[in-house]
């Protein structure tokens, strides 16, 4: 990480920034143009999420969108395969359409955080914490609270919840793993957990993109 930031010096910016006195790692990173590199890596990373999610076929291709399906939703999708494979690909759909419905929501909440990153936060990422993480734990818990009744609306006006209830007729464990009582999977729960999905998902891409920055930003150094 402190060569990261030094490289980053170096290379971030409209022009070519060039260190001409000996400097520690500590001072850089928690100076101004410390901070102002890691806001700009972050805001980058954010857009690039956001521009992921407004636009339906970049997300149902996301990897990384996948990989943070919560396992109960996973597990959903399992049985949904055996009995109605094609329900499947429309429940990700409609998620899909619920991402793009929730990027006005998230992306103010996410740069907030980004404005707000001080120096004890450099001071943490230069310890190892990635910055991503750090953005995380700001704005985590608020973001599935912000979006979860946008993605409840969209996956209530598609009618998703009531089409799986009726292929799961009488599954009782996938109702209970969503809060439902008996065999009927709770529309709430339901919209939590794509919520969930969507707010790691974009958690995962802007960390991949601080991943990539710093490998990019390195190898002209031979790092």
């Amino acid at each position: 990480m402190k060569k990261y930031i030094i490289a980053a010096a170096l290379l971030i910016g409209t022009g070519t920034f060039i260190f001409t006195s000996v400097q520690s790692c500590t001072t850089v990173a928690t100076s101004d143009l410390g901070l102002s590199i890691i806001k700009r890596i972050l805001t980058n990373g954010i857009d690039k999420g956001m521009g992921i999610y407004s636009n339906k076929e970049a997300f149902l291709q996301n990897n990384m969108v996948d990989k943070a399906l919560p396992k109960e939703l996973r597990d959903i999708n399992s049985t949904l395969e055996k009995i109605a494979p094609s329900l499947v690909a429309k429940e990700r759909d409609f998620i899909a359409q619920a991402a793009a419905y929730t990027v006005n929501t998230s992306k103010p909440i996410l740069q907030s955080a980004v404005n707000s990153l001080n120096a004890q936060d450099v001071t943490r990422i230069i310890q190892g914490t990635t910055a991503t993480q750090i953005l995380k734990e700001k704005t985590s818990q608020q973001l599935v609270a912000a979006i979860a009744p946008k993605v409840d609306e969209k996956l209530n006006e598609y009618g998703i919840a009531k089409t799986i209830n009726t292929a799961l007729s009488g599954n009782n464990l996938l109702g209970s793993l969503l809060g439902g009582s008996n065999s009927n999977v709770n529309a709430g729960g339901l919209s939590k957990l794509a919520s969930e999905q969507l707010v790691n998902g974009l958690f995962y891409i802007i960390e991949d993109y601080e991943h990539q920055n710093s490998k990019a930003l390195l190898g002209p150094l031979g790092k």
